[in-house]
């Protein structure tokens, strides 16, 4: 279920990517007359495809606290129900007015902040310490299950039936998804009537709870902790070079490359089709080093991540000096699909450093790594006003530049471990004692680092 809400996570926020090449073509009427549906430049185009993320960024931290507060299960399912619902209403927003669909875009990023955060307070209570990755993985795969649906029945919708069934079909989907995630999914194993009493008691038995924990959060360790600004300088990297394709690769293929629309909504999906499989390749792998102990959590992170990064950063390159369609679709798409390994990195890295604080973390830093939305879209914008390869160079060399930052300060401050502002004392635990659950020479409930050392 959590797949098929980041499913609808990312189909809800690309079908626009798509829509807006049908939305604002140029076509001949009857007398031979060229118009347009909407005769958008460049920089509105930019506008409307980052106005999402001014709404997104706004909820990202107050989503994960309150996540932890009332149950990620809840914030995660209004977030989408919402979202889906909004999207129905898009094509009247965008025939009433530009400032209108752009409001509607701001509400959507608004309601759409809230998952990434919430699925963390999710994972908290659900998933034991070596089936994280895995859990996490295969969930975060929807979001590529969504971009390569999306993508090219977007474009097929747009031709076949215009463009605002884009908008009809996908939040449909949603709406529907809503009420199956409402009715299935609860906010911890022990409110869950139909799981087994075996599974109940492995699970409380890794994570050492039996309910939501009543969590305070060390501020000021968490904003002068490296571990974590390395995972937000990731995050933020990451974004940027897969927000940047994800708003204007359908444009700069049809631009560009001269594919026309349907083609282009099928290329735009590949780099992200890649991903999807790599993501469930990723989570076994990291996993599998764990378990078989070949690799500690911290080398786990780290390769995965930078080796990723390093490789995204030369193909970025390589594709702003490649005029070859074919070739340059390929070299994003690996760009694009290695960065499943960076998510088998940072993304699960809030688990590991401070599981307890994971949907806090997350929201700050997914809060940071929104900015790439708001910002990637603009100067695009602005770089490609005359669409020539060389200004789109410019902006493939700038991601290019972002994931290399992103690797060197993840490289060097990265950890695996839980750390010391993040453990949970003795006093404070003292049901724990009695259940067993607490490790007695250190004095901390930790038994996720037990287990795996």
């Amino acid at each position: 279920m959590a797949f098929l809400g980041f499913f609808n996570v990312y189909s809800l926020r690309v079908n626009l990517s798509v829509a807006i090449v049908a939305m604002t073509e140029k076509h001949e009427d009857d007398q031979g007359n060229i118009t347009q549906d909407f005769p958008w430049d460049n920089k509105d185009k930019g506008l409307v495809l980052s106005s999402f993320f001014y709404g997104y960024i706004m909820t990202q931290f107050i989503g994960g606290y309150i996540g932890g507060k009332i149950g990620g299960n809840l914030v995660f399912g209004i977030g989408i129900g919402m979202t889906a619902f909004l999207t129905l209403l898009t094509p009247l927003a965008a025939k009433h007015s530009l400032g209108m669909l752009l409001a509607v875009r701001i509400i959507e990023g608004i309601f759409e902040g809230v998952t990434f955060p919430c699925i963390h307070a999710v994972w908290s209570r659900w998933a034991p310490p070596l089936e994280r990755s895995r859990m996490a993985s295969i969930a975060f795969a929807g979001n590529y299950a969504g971009t390569v649906i999306a993508m090219p029945s977007s474009g097929l919708l747009a031709q076949k039936y215009g463009w605002e069934s884009v908008f009809y079909v996908f939040g449909s989907i949603g709406v529907v998804w809503f009420f199956l995630w409402m009715i299935i999914v609860k906010e911890g194993p022990e409110k869950d009537k139909y799981i087994s009493q075996d599974e109940l008691n492995f699970i409380q038995s890794q994570l050492g709870t039996t309910g939501r924990p009543v969590v305070k959060h060390p501020w000021k360790a968490i904003f002068t902790s490296t571990a974590f600004y390395a995972i937000a300088a990731s995050h933020f990297s990451e974004n940027w070079g897969f927000y940047t394709l994800l708003t204007q690769l359908p444009t700069y293929l049809k631009d560009v490359m001269d594919f026309n629309l349907d083609k282009t909504g099928f290329l735009s999906a590949v780099p992200y089709l890649a991903m999807g499989i790599l993501l469930g390749v990723s989570g076994y792998l990291a996993d599998w080093f764990q378990v078989k102990k070949i690799l500690t959590t911290t080398q786990v992170r780290k390769y995965f991540n930078c080796g990723a990064f390093l490789a995204q950063t030369v193909f970025m390159v390589l594709t702003g000096y490649i005029d070859n369609a074919t070739w340059s679709v390929v070299c994003i798409t690996i760009s694009v699909g290695l960065g499943a390994f960076a998510w088998s990195g940072f993304a699960v890295n809030h688990l590991d450093i401070a599981p307890q604080h994971a949907s806090v973390l997350m929201g700050i830093g997914n809060t940071f790594a929104t900015i790439p939305g708001i910002v990637s879209p603009i100067i695009t914008g602005h770089l490609v006003s005359n669409e020539t390869v060389e200004e789109w160079r410019i902006v493939f060399f700038i991601s290019a530049g972002i994931y290399l930052f992103g690797c060197v300060v993840y490289w060097f401050w990265c950890s695996g471990e839980l750390q010391e502002w993040a453990k949970v004392p003795t006093e404070d635990s003292e049901m724990s004692v009695e259940n067993g659950k607490t490790n007695g020479e250190k004095g901390y409930i930790n038994e996720a680092v037990d287990l795996k050392e």
